[in-house]
């Protein structure tokens, strides 16, 4: 059965519908998009250093640990949760890193295994204790936030601060890898392959149903767009240094992660609990293990951008994830579009809403203010993304689409 819509859809119905999704409430990422060129043009007309190419590189590389414990929000948030600990969990697996690799002499790989491995261990306790127990998930994380705290300065030590060796492929890793021009073409291309792949066959699974499906002009359109502005992206941020290879990480375990939300049983089953956690146990769903799940990898992605950040840093000290490593990984989530409702979010939000954070910071560094403004101005993107999703819920209500 042919993929081609019928006849009066194309491109002009395809914005119809998009319009329409928009009038019931249904924004996506518009919002974060359109609050990200503004804030881009609003630095780059104070400082145009902002949108240089070495900046933007540098960028990149600052939204790969906060971005990765974004992602482990973005899981609790679709379950209508919150974890308040993430921050001293990613301290506590960078102080667990840093002793077994530096003081112990573990191979860096076991060093990483174990410092991830506890916060794995960390999310099954957080999941056995909301199952079991039924204590609500905001005390538990903040009693977390305190007790795991406390660990990570244990585990440093008198020692206080810890450097990893300069020469370690960690630090190599997080510092000094970038792909090269023709490598990162390449993944390009491959990835606006894969997708086009992807939409293609589902346009046909759709088609063969009897259900509206997209075009192959519109599909050949978006594929066109993304191709042109990852090019572009790729071709710009070669101008400097290139693409890094820990925001390729990043970027790899947002795809994963998408993957695992919209392609798997278990992300569809995460869907369901957070839209009703009663209709998805009447229809067979084993909540308590998706909440055991979620918590999990939350914590574990907690871990994994602790390593990052002690990796970036050379170092874990009694700071590594202190301060607003907490706040910020939040504010990412629900500013990339994560609802603090629950069962709306994909794991892309993690992506834009580190983006607007990291871009919000570095332009602020660059004019020379305090952290006391990018507080404010966070705070204030914060409270923005939080009304628009909360309209946005109401308009859907009163359409009928929530």
């Amino acid at each position: 059965m042919s993929v081609e819509p019928a006849e009066g859809e194309g491109l002009r119905g395809t914005a119809q519908r998009v319009w329409a999704r928009i009038k019931g409430g249904d924004l996506g990422p518009l919002p974060v998009v359109l609050g990200l060129a503004v804030i881009w043009t609003v630095f780059q007309i104070l400082n145009p250093v902002f949108l240089s190419s070495r900046n933007l590189v540098d960028l990149t590389m600052q939204c790969a640990a906060i971005g990765t414990i974004a992602l482990g929000i973005v899981l609790v948030l679709l379950l209508g949760e919150i974890d308040l600990s993430v921050g001293s969990v990613s301290g506590l697996a960078a102080a667990v890193l840093a002793v077994t690799f530096v003081q112990l002499r573990w191979p860096s790989v076991l060093a990483v295994v174990a410092a991830v491995g506890a916060g794995c261990l960390v999310g099954l306790l957080y999941g056995f204790l909301y199952t079991r127990f039924g204590l609500p998930s905001f005390v538990i994380t903040l009693a977390g936030l305190l007790g795991f705290l406390g660990l990570q300065l244990w585990v440093l030590g008198d020692a206080g601060s810890i450097n990893l060796p300069f020469d370690s492929a960690l630090v190599e890793f997080a510092q000094h890898w970038f792909l090269p021009p023709w490598a990162a073409y390449t993944l390009v291309a491959l990835a606006v392959a894969a997708f086009t792949w992807t939409i293609v066959r589902r346009a046909r699974r759709r088609a063969a149903a009897d259900l509206e499906s997209q075009g192959y002009r519109e599909i050949a359109v978006r594929s066109g767009l993304l191709l042109a502005f990852l090019l572009v992206a790729t071709w710009y941020l070669n101008q400097s240094r290139g693409v890094g290879v820990m925001f390729l990480f990043f970027l790899v375990l947002v795809v994963v992660l998408h993957i695992l939300l919209t392609r798997t049983r278990w992300g569809r089953a995460v869907y369901a609990v957070g839209g009703s956690v009663e209709a998805a146990r009447r229809a067979g769903i084993r909540v308590d293990r998706i909440y055991l799940s979620v918590f999990a990898l939350c914590s574990s992605l907690a871990a994994v951008g602790g390593v990052l950040a002690a990796a970036r840093l050379a170092a874990a000290n009694q700071s590594s994830g202190a301060g607003d490593t907490n706040l910020n990984a939040i504010a990412a989530a629900v500013i990339g579009g994560a609802s603090l409702f629950g069962g709306r979010g994909s794991a892309f939000a993690a992506l834009l809403g580190v983006i607007v954070i990291q871009s919000i910071s570095s332009g602020l560094t660059l004019l020379n203010l305090n952290s006391s403004v990018q507080f404010m101005v966070t705070g204030v993107v914060l409270v923005l993304a939080v009304t628009i999703d909360s309209i946005s819920r109401r308009t859907r209500a009163a359409t009928g689409r929530a």
